[in-house]
């Protein structure tokens, strides 16, 4: 059996995510979970466009507006986000 690259780069990925939600929003670490919505966080469409952001500067990878939305998943955001590290 072999590990993918990916995986424990979708994990560091995930992590930050949720560090940069509690940092930036205020959001209790707690209450992430990979299959929570943007909208179950209570983000709404200009809190995603802060969000998309800062993921841009903390990762160092563009993303697009299509990329982000209310009904994606933290699991989601973070998959997109690992998937473009592990081709850079």
């Amino acid at each position: 059996m072999t590990i993918s690259r990916r995986e424990p780069v979708m994990e560091e990925t995930y992590q930050r995510l949720v560090e940069l939600l509690t940092s930036t929003f205020g959001l209790d670490a707690g209450s992430i979970t990979p299959a929570s919505t943007f909208s179950e966080l209570e983000l709404d469409s200009l809190a995603l466009v802060e969000l998309s952001i800062a993921a841009q500067e903390e990762f160092d990878v563009p993303i697009e507006d299509s990329e982000l939305g209310l009904e994606s998943t933290v699991g989601q955001a973070a998959e997109t986000i690992s998937g473009k590290l592990t081709t850079v």
